[in-house]
């Protein structure tokens, strides 16, 4: 990571969210090819504290959307007001306004109110009563969901899924650091010693640098291998989708950006097939979204990674 800001960033955010680095750098990854995220694991196991540090290391504005069976579209975009005295109406925007939005336990809410924030995801713009507005740039939701098996989620549709350029499973932390979080950290809140230390103009600089990284042909040619083999796949019924195949090629150039390099090699293809993948392929006869689905469309892709030749 060769930009000192950059690194500081980071380190900023580890602070907070310990153990897991992983996880902050696809955090870090989705942010720099602008795109979202999603974290899905059981209740505790920090994930709205990652999305928090991320928000809270950046000088940008932030704005976290606590999803609920009730919620309603309008509770996410915005709403028309209307002004007597100027005989207009006027719009107030809603919390999806904003740099960074936390969308905790989306699937806690209906497919309505899913739906509201397919737009913004994919255009970073919003439509209200046949009017379209901008979002702030960078335009990035962090997503939490919790395992369908809880009570109370309604699954995300194919639609909503392609919209995240990334998902993963936290986890929990090993012994020794869940032990040093519970002593340290026990009585406190970890995010809120985290003092900014980037703007969005350094995120907007960031991604076009990223823009700039070179995917070589021949490291482009296992990209559109790896693409086609989900297709392929006698385990798979659907498999990558074109759109999904733009979001990994983004993802790949930010990664090596992250790493410090100006071009992308095989190893950042390999780390980002099944945070990139596994959510946009389905196995046959597991359509239901479960863990079940999602750890085997995960084994399915590390078979594919182990079945191609890779680029030297």
């Amino acid at each position: 990571m060769n930009d000192p800001k950059l690194h500081s960033f980071r380190a900023a955010v580890s602070s907070a969210f310990r153990g897991k680095e992983a996880a902050v750098d696809l955090a870090l990854t989705a942010l720099l090819a602008r795109g979202h995220v999603l974290f899905e694991d059981v209740p505790g196991t920090g994930k709205t504290t990652l999305a928090r540090s991320v928000a809270a290391a950046l000088d940008a504005s932030f704005r976290r959307i606590q999803f609920t069976s009730d919620l309603l579209p309008s509770d996410v975009l915005g709403v028309s007001v209307y002004d007597a005295a100027r005989a207009a109406f006027d719009f107030r925007s809603g919390p999806i306004f904003a740099h960074v939005v936390l969308a905790d336990e989306v699937n806690r809410t209906t497919p309505r109110t899913q739906s509201a924030l397919l737009e913004a995801m994919s255009e970073g713009r919003v439509t209200v009563d046949n009017r379209t507005h901008d979002l702030p740039r960078p335009f990035m939701v962090i997503a939490t969901q919790n395992p369908k098996e809880f009570y109370g989620t309604y699954p995300l549709p194919e639609s909503q899924l392609d919209r995240f350029m990334l998902r993963m499973a936290i986890g929990y932390p090993d012994a020794t650091t869940e032990r040093d979080v519970i002593q340290t950290l026990g009585w406190t809140d970890p995010v809120a010693a985290v003092r900014p230390v980037a703007t969005a103009d350094d995120v907007l600089a960031w991604q076009a640098r990223v823009e700039a990284v070179r995917v070589e042909p021949i490291v482009m040619d296992y990209v559109m291998a790896l693409v086609a083999a989900t297709r392929q796949s006698p385990h798979l019924s659907l498999g990558v989708s074109t759109r999904g195949a733009i979001s990994f090629y983004r993802a790949i150039q930010a990664r090596a950006f992250l790493e410090g390099r100006a071009f992308a090699t095989p190893d950042d293809v390999q780390a980002l097939v099944v945070p990139a993948m596994s959510h946009r392929v389905y196995v046959k006869n597991h359509r239901d979204g479960s863990a079940t689905q999602r750890d085997e469309a995960a084994a399915i892709l590390a078979d594919l990674i182990e079945s191609l030749p890779v680029p030297r």
